[in-house]
């Protein structure tokens, strides 16, 4: 028997083909051991041995950060901002968190560099793993110009670059007035919260990139019509009014608008048009139904609202605790389609309680407790009571419940809601680099850019209902303002 090997007319016998195998049998062999390293080993790697390999070089004998590394102000500065990405139980990188933090206050009065001091008080004020990235972005190159040793041709490209992806954002948000505008509801209904502006700003800080346009549009309307329905229930309606309407949107039937006062059919048609328009063109486009994931989502919200009306009407109120408030699992990954979409636009969409409610931990940390269930309507990332919502009677939140909880002073509650932002943020990073997670990173990324924008809408001041000349400079520099280019002759 012979092989034969087109197009060449060479053959092997099988004879031959025996003696081969016999020389190979007698080859020499160096008769090295199994590797050391198996697959279990490497399974049993974890991020944080590393983390704590690599900072136990900071420490001296006696389990302390070294004072030497105060010397250095800028590595000093990069140990801060690397604390702020660490894990549950890792202990020595919250350890790095409070001797970089106490070392950096104390050292701002004696550095000459006045550049440097703007990136300590910068960093000290947030790290930057928490601002918002076109917040950021814009600081960092304003920041970079003044530098001696700026690469001009490196930041003019960077300015550029920003002043572009600016003028896509003006352009989107003009067909948002238009459709704003369309809509009607601005002027017909004077009583509520017209903030089409900051609306799209928190959209543009969720996802930032120019391909999302169509994200950042779709969810603009449904953060503009959620804060009308918002308004509604807190401000405007009356009791058996908001119940016709709550059962209105659970029927999600056009025939309901017939048993609706004329304020509220202005408000439910809105709502049912602009979701069943969204729900088409996703249907058009993917091929994908999320009219049962949208009306879910708008029947849930409308609900905890209206449930927060019918306890404001007890004479006895109940406060939820922190606690439960914190814990509620409002959705989780079973609700995901079966399908992974290839980006957060039809994510977020197929499953808006999901990204509103379960995953985005910094932000359910900052619930606002103003309902008497244990899972609540609106979430606060911020740590104050705006005096808007006091004149509306919304003081319920997370602050207050836990001092009725508890019995402490306003002081200590702050302290202990941190302890859950800073906690919800360990967890998020966790979910970040995790190999197993069900989520997509893109969506990750899209979750963390939500609890950013929180801190910085919440920060100081309620920067989406009561809106105060910082949080209006924010918007503008991000949306309106571009970067001044050098002039050339």
């Amino acid at each position: 028997m012979s092989v034969h090997c087109a197009p060449s007319s060479l053959s092997i016998q099988s004879s031959e083909t025996v003696q081969d195998l016999q020389q190979t049998s007698a080859r020499r062999s160096a008769n090295y051991k199994p590797s050391a390293w198996n697959s279990d080993f490497f399974k049993s790697l974890k991020t944080n041995d590393i983390v704590v390999h690599v900072f136990q070089r900071f420490k001296d004998k006696s389990g302390n950060f070294m004072e030497s590394l105060c010397k250095d102000t800028k590595g000093l500065l990069s140990l801060y901002e690397a604390s702020y990405l660490s894990f549950e139980g890792e202990n020595l990188m919250e350890e790095a968190k409070v001797f970089t933090t106490k070392h950096l206050k104390g050292i701002k009065g004696k550095i000459v560099d006045r550049d440097l001091v703007e990136q300590i008080n910068h960093a000290l004020e947030m790290p930057l793993h928490h601002r918002m990235l076109r917040l950021g972005a814009r600081w960092y190159i304003e920041a970079y110009g003044k530098r001696k040793d700026a690469n001009h041709l490196l930041l003019e490209m960077a300015k550029l670059d920003f002043n572009m992806v600016q003028s896509l954002y003006q352009g989107e948000l003009k067909d948002m007035s238009r459709w704003w505008e369309d809509l009607g509801l601005g002027k017909n209904l004077t009583f509520a919260r017209d903030i089409l502006m900051e609306c799209f700003f928190w959209n543009v800080g969720i996802v930032f990139e120019p391909k999302f346009r169509d994200c950042r549009k779709s969810l603009t309307k449904l953060v503009a019509l959620t804060t009308i329905i918002d308004d509604v229930y807190d401000v405007y309606g009356y009791l058996d009014e908001l119940q016709l309407f709550t059962t209105a949107v659970a029927r999600w039937d056009v025939k309901a608008v017939d048993t609706l006062r004329d304020y509220m059919k202005l408000c439910f048609l809105a709502l049912y048009n602009t979701t069943n328009e969204m729900a088409y063109d996703i249907l058009r486009q993917k091929g994908v139904n999320i009219i049962p994931y949208l009306t879910g989502a708008t029947e849930k919200i409308v609900g905890f609202a209206n449930g927060a009306v019918v306890l404001d009407m007890e004479e006895t109120k109940v406060l939820p605790t922190v606690a439960s408030a914190k814990g509620t699992p409002f959705a989780t990954s079973r609700h995901l389609p079966t399908s992974t979409p290839e980006n957060p636009v039809e994510l977020l969409l197929k499953d808006l309680r999901l990204c509103l409610y379960n995953f985005f931990g910094p932000c359910k940390a900052q619930l606002t407790a103003s309902t008497g269930s244990p899972t609540p309507v609106f979430y606060k990332r911020r740590t104050r009571v705006s005096f808007a919502e006091l004149e509306r009677g919304e003081s319920a939140n997370s602050i207050v419940c836990y001092m009725h909880e508890t019995g402490v002073f306003e002081q200590e509650a702050r302290k202990y809601i941190y302890i859950l932002i800073e906690e919800a943020w360990k967890k998020m990073n966790e979910e970040r680099v995790a190999a197993d997670s069900p989520f997509e990173k893109s969506f990750i990324e899209t979750a963390a850019n939500l609890a950013r924008i929180c801190q910085c809408t919440y920060e100081n001041v309620d920067g989406h209902g009561a809106l105060d000349n910082q949080a209006k400079n924010l918007i503008l520099s991000v949306i309106i303002e571009p970067i001044t280019l050098v002039q050339r002759e």
